[in-house]
């Protein structure tokens, strides 16, 4: 079991998702809320070489974004959760937690890492890395088994989690908290957590490490260097500063053993395309016409920053040829027409 301080955390056991049947499944572990770094694991508090962690990883906050405040992050070990609340531990809590969240020595599985990462790096000036993104596991997958993914067309972690291959279950307390959500956003603010708070925030990460395991069992070497690179590069992803991501860490490189292939990977980038004001309605067109065409035609991710931000500003990830062939086309679509 993960070894902490003395100082013990709140903890608790709340009921959690069962499969279609209605079998509870073997993911009942305890749940500590913590506000206080010494109630966090000794190895996580200190990452090191000789004991490497893999944990499942997730922020919860409102409106999560660079300025969206950052209220819980949530940690699963194999045997147990950890609730670290941002609100009632502050900034030094969150900071404490820094040298893990930037390890390499620490894996932190994680269902779309744009925002956390972007939270996490413009509020507490913390780099997320070595991420293994389930989203972008989950399409490399698809990829590999030959079937064919829409441009735009992510999994969501409830699509994921009700998938046979990977968890099989239905978690409709997500869509509960969603509406709550929308009917007050201030939701994850409010202390102390409530029994549904601690449920929700425990099984957002309860079953990432079940999956991690299953989709490393499927992805081949190519397909997992893909899987480094994609989440080195959507963990930057927003976190546009003023020198280039200069001080991240470098993007792994190609293996030796793939640049042998015959169809060797292309290095791959993450490029930020600046839109002029009043031009990014024609880049997305309407209803999204424009940028949809944009996507299938080119083998690359287009991201915007839409509500949230950053504005005026396109994100171009994939491999360096048709980055640039999509950032073409974007600017073709920012010249006006006489």
């Amino acid at each position: 079991m993960a070894s902490s301080s003395s100082s013990s955390p709140h903890q608790t056991r709340v009921p959690f998702p069962s499969d279609p049947g209605g079998k509870p499944l073997d993911h009942d572990v305890p749940i500590h809320v913590v506000t206080e770094p010494s109630q966090l694991p000794v190895e996580f508090l200190n990452p090191s070489a000789a004991k490497e962690l893999i944990i499942g990883f997730d922020c919860e906050g409102v409106n999560l974004c660079r300025h969206g405040a950052l209220c819980i992050m949530q940690l699963a070990f194999p045997d147990a959760i950890y609730l670290v609340d941002a609100i009632e531990g502050g900034e030094s809590l969150i900071k404490a937690c820094k040298p893990a969240l930037e390890s390499s020595y620490i894996t932190k599985v994680i269902h779309d890492c744009k925002r956390d990462s972007e939270a996490l790096y413009f509020q507490f000036g913390i780099k997320l890395h070595n991420v293994v993104d389930t989203q972008i596991a989950y399409s490399l997958i698809e990829e590999q088994e030959g079937r064919t993914r829409l441009p735009g067309d992510y999994i969501s972690f409830v699509g994921l989690l009700a998938d046979p291959r990977y968890c099989g279950i239905s978690y409709l307390e997500k869509e509960e908290v969603r509406v709550l959500l929308r009917q007050d956003p201030m939701f994850w603010t409010y202390r102390p957590l409530s029994e549904m708070m601690i449920r929700a925030a425990a099984d957002d990460v309860r079953f990432l490490l079940c999956i991690y395991y299953k989709m490393m069992e499927k992805l081949n070497e190519r397909s997992l260097w893909y899987l480094a690179v994609r989440g080195a590069l959507y963990s930057r992803c927003f976190c546009i500063n003023e020198n280039n991501y200069a001080d991240w860490p470098d993007i792994p490189p190609i293996p030796d053993n793939l640049t042998i292939e015959d169809n060797a990977p292309e290095e791959e980038i993450l490029y930020v395309l600046d839109v002029p004001p009043g031009k990014m309605g024609r880049v997305i067109g309407r209803r999204g016409a424009s940028i949809l065409s944009i996507k299938q035609s080119c083998n690359a991710e287009i991201f915007f920053g839409g509500a949230k931000g950053p504005p005026d500003k396109a994100f171009i990830i994939g491999p360096v040829k048709q980055v640039r062939k999509a950032e073409a086309m974007l600017k073709g679509k920012m010249v006006d027409i006489y």
